[in-house]
Parts: structure tokens; sequence; C-alpha cells
């Protein structure tokens, strides 16, 4: 272990985190996808579990080449990603690859590999919002040349997202208030903006439920009613139920790996469900333990932000963190029912090649900033050692 320290750089918390979520992942999928290969791979139920370590191993590479760059790199390339996201966005939205009713994939041509566009949209506006914060805090209490420059970037990249990708939406908006909010906008403008615009969203989803073809506005809405809904499994929905199920054969103590039952009737065991999946497998101890790893990388996030040598720094970290941290409590929370149905990934954990990769890349960024900070603090020790 002390000679991969000696090759990684940063908060050495955060890539054990990282290491031991893998791990969990590695199992849990490998578990997951039996009936996923006896459908689609002929019973070869190694496929999933390659192609997965392969994305990790992918994953942990290039958060490796993003620690290695310093932080101060991504505020030159915030303006431009931010640029290019908004035609993304727009291009998946009308011509995207459909799945469930919605347009949230971009395919790449000849090579077939696909991705959500919101993963781009989310790290494009949290570094802007970073970069931009930390160059308008000499005038951020001015409304014309701080407030809305920044509101109107936050308004179009949600509201892009948001007919795809309701969950999404609210984590992308959330996370960018509460930044703001850490970057020194008064809080009277972030209270007055985000009632106005839960007031059009909310209004603009009244609407739309009255045409013949609701959309995805139809499903959001009988996820909200499902969840609301007193019935005797006091769910109402086929996925919250079977979830529940899970959790409540996990125990204490679980099944241990590969004896869940519960795989073969929950929805998507290997993704948006896998948290009840884990509990199932390793128990309430295993459910406690994952959400102990996530609040420790909340804790390890905020103080990388509260130890950076720079405010853009303390800003983009605090935001990446907030923004990994809240949709891992969203996919646990619709898990154990306290949420309706969302279908966020759980960050680390869940299969998938994009949310992995864009996970790694934010923590990558992360790690970049607690490295300019542990390269600075040794130059003053060597100075000091000199002197």
């Amino acid at each position: 272990m002390k000679m991969i320290f000696n090759y990684i750089k940063g908060d050495k918390a955060i890539w054990i985190i990282v290491f031991m979520l893998s791990l969990f992942s590695i199992l849990s999928v490998y578990s997951s996808t039996g009936s996923l290969a006896f459908r689609y791979q002929d019973g070869n139920t190694e496929y999933y579990l390659f192609k997965h370590i392969f994305i990790i191993i992918a994953g942990i590479f290039i958060m490796y080449i993003t620690h290695n760059i310093k932080y101060t790199f991504y505020s030159r390339i915030a303006q431009f990603l931010f640029v290019i996201s908004i035609p993304i966005l727009v291009y998946t939205l009308f011509k995207g690859t459909n799945l469930n009713e919605a347009s949230r994939w971009l395919t790449i041509p000849f090579i077939g590999i696909s991705f959500q566009s919101s993963d781009i949209a989310k790290l494009a506006i949290i570094l802007f919002l970073a970069r931009a914060l930390a160059l308008r805090q000499q005038n951020i209490e001015d409304l014309k040349k701080s407030f809305y420059p920044l509101l109107w970037r936050v308004v179009a990249i949600t509201a892009l997202i948001f007919p795809a990708n309701l969950s999404t939406a609210v984590l992308v908006f959330g996370t960018s208030m509460i930044i703001m909010y850490i970057g020194r906008v008064p809080a009277k403008y972030i209270l007055l903006s985000t009632g106005a615009l839960i007031f059009i969203a909310a209004f603009s989803i009244l609407i739309l439920l009255q045409l013949p073809n609701k959309g995805r506005t139809g499903t959001w809405a009988n996820r909200i009613e499902s969840f609301f809904s007193e019935t005797e499994d006091n769910s109402g929905d086929y996925q919250a139920l079977q979830s529940k199920i899970a959790i409540a054969n996990g125990g204490v103590f679980g099944k241990l790996p590969g004896n869940s039952t519960q795989k073969n009737f929950l929805p998507h065991p290997y993704s948006d469900f896998i948290f009840a999946l884990i509990v199932e497998e390793w128990g309430l101890i295993g459910g406690i333990f994952i959400l102990l790893l996530y609040l420790i990388l909340l804790y390890r996030g905020i103080r990388v932000a509260t130890r950076s040598p720079g405010s853009f720094g303390a800003f983009l970290s605090i935001g990446l963190t907030i923004t990994i941290v809240f949709q891992a409590l969203i996919n646990m929370g619709v898990a154990v029912g306290l949420l309706p149905v969302t279908g966020q990934p759980l960050p680390l954990v869940s299969m998938g090649g994009t949310s992995i990769i864009f996970t790694c890349l934010s923590l990558g960024i992360i790690l970049s900033v607690s490295r300019s900070k542990e390269n600075e603090e040794k130059e003053l020790s060597n100075e000091t050692i000199k002197e």
C-alpha cells in the first residue's frame, strides 16, 4: 500500500474510498448481472464482469491522469466546456438515442459508444460557476454584473436537461445554488430566483399534463402519485416494492455475496437499485458502511475545499463533491423508499460507463486541488529547512 501511495498524490482518504467502492461495485455487478447474461450473452456471466472491471480501471486511470494536472488548468477550459455543452444538450433533446421515452443518450457514430450528455453538462456548469465566482468576489452582490450572468447559465443548462431527466435537472440546479451560496451570493437572490423557477417549472408541468401526449411528465406524475399513494404495501410501484423486499430480506448481516434472490425480480439491480441488492447481500451493516463511505467523501471534499490554495479550487472541490454525494444519497433514498423512483445511478458502484468515467474525472479534479496544497506545503517545508 505504501508503494502505491508513492505514485498517487492528493487526499489519500479519497483514494481509499474510491478503491473500496470499486471493490463493492465489482462484487455487486457480478452478482446482479446473471439474468442479464442469460438474456443477452448466452449465459456468459463473465462478460459483464470483465466489461465492468475494464470500465473501472479506465475510470481510475483517467482519475490518475486528471489528478496530475494542475487544477488551475480546469479554469481555462471552463468556458469552452460550457459553450459546447449547450449544443450537445440541444442535439440530445431532439436527436438523441431514445430510452424509456427519454432522449438522454448520445451515440458516437461508427464507434457505437453511448454517453449521457447531462454528465458533460454537470461538469461544465460546476467548472464555469467555480471560475466565475472566483473572478467576481469583488462585486459578488451586484445583480447585473454577477448574479444574473450566473443565473441564466444555470437556468439554460437545467432547462435543457429538464425535459428528459427531471432528477438530474433538480440535482444540477440544487448544486449550483449551493455553490453560489458558498460563493457569497446573497441568500435573498438565491431564494427568490429558486422560488420563481420552481413555480414556473410546476406550472409548465401542469400544462403539459393536460396534453394528450404527456410524455415524461406523465411518468413523473405516476411516480409521485405512486410514492404518496396509501396502498397496502405503501409503495404503489413495482420497482420500489421489490427494492423494499430485498432490503427486508437482508436483515442485519445479509445473505452474503451472490446469494440474493431478489435480483431476479428487481428491475435494474446492477444500476438504479444496486444499493438494495447490496443491503440484501451485505445486510444493514453493509448498507451503513456504503453510506459512511460517501459521508466521509463529503467530509474530505469539504476539507480539500477549506485547504485550497485559491477560491477557484475551493468552489470546484465543494461543487464536485456535493454533486457526487447528493447523487449517492438520492439513489439510496430511492432504494429504501424515502424518495420517488428517479433513475439516478450510485456513483462508482452502479454498472455503466458514463457515470463511472465522469465520477472518476470529477474526483481526479478534486484530488488535483488537494495535490496543489500538498505541493505548496512541501515547498514551504523545503524553504524552512534551507533557512
